[in-house]
């Protein structure tokens, strides 16, 4: 049986090396959970990407880094609209949104965002009786990196008991970030201190990490040996 495939219906290039892309799945229903991913292909190479998507949405989103000696996201770059990719029956994955939770904090770095997109807007139209918190904190080198920034932004000034936003720039004296006035840092080094600020209770709260594999390794030797639940999702795209 043929690999099913997804149709290219959209495609931004936000800087000169991130893009969100928009398929339409072609002859099958591809469904999936807020925080999963799935596998792309491009003449047999396939590749794990999260979906930034909420299941309501007619299109599926993804938030794409390219790789510039990787194997599949150079050919991602090159795909015109109409073209075909393939893509797995099925997603994956358990990076999902812990729901028994009251309170999520959603630690990210570039694309690692993709999940939490996902699950916010998923949540946000859904009647969904159990209230809940999410608490983005969002990192990368270069303030137009932070691709989904107006979006959270927005939400948290819409639903400001729902979202709330904190992103963070590691490298703000240099010239691309001469607009730059918000937070300034690695993300994972303001983690704990969002936590203090938020006095969040520990047995109401759940800690997902999403993005490089450093930031992920540095929140987790953080967060878990202080008592916090905590889950990550890892791998690597190119």
């Amino acid at each position: 049986m043929a690999m099913p495939e997804a149709q290219l219906v959209s495609k931004d290039q936000v800087t000169e090396d991130l893009m969100i892309i928009k398929l339409e799945c072609v002859g099958n229903q591809f469904t999936f959970k807020p925080g999963q991913y799935c596998t792309l292909g491009i003449q047999g190479t396939e590749r794990a990407y999260s979906i930034a998507s909420s299941p309501h949405q007619e299109y599926l989103e993804i938030f794409v880094e390219l790789v510039k000696d990787g194997e599949l996201t150079p050919k991602i770059w090159e795909l015109s609209l109409g073209d075909k990719v393939s893509i797995r029956p099925r997603a994956k994955g358990i990076f999902t949104l812990k729901s028994d939770y009251k309170h999520h904090v959603m630690v990210a770095t570039v694309t690692g965002v993709s999940p939490y997109v996902s699950m916010i807007r998923n949540h946000l139209n859904s009647n969904v009786p159990m209230e809940h918190t999410f608490y983005v904190l969002l990192g990368a080198s270069y303030c137009d990196e932070l691709v989904y920034d107006q979006e959270l932004q927005s939400l948290s000034e819409l639903h400001p008991d729902i979202v709330k936003f904190v992103p963070t720039v590691s490298r703000p004296n240099e010239p691309r970030n001469d607009n730059w006035s918000g937070l300034t840092g690695r993300v994972n080094d303001i983690v704990k201190e969002q936590l203090d600020l938020r006095q969040l209770p520990k047995t109401e709260t759940y800690i997902y990490a999403c993005g490089h594999p450093g930031m992920i390794e540095s929140v987790r030797e953080e967060v878990v040996e202080d008592g916090w639940n905590f889950i990550e999702e890892r791998f690597w795209k190119e």
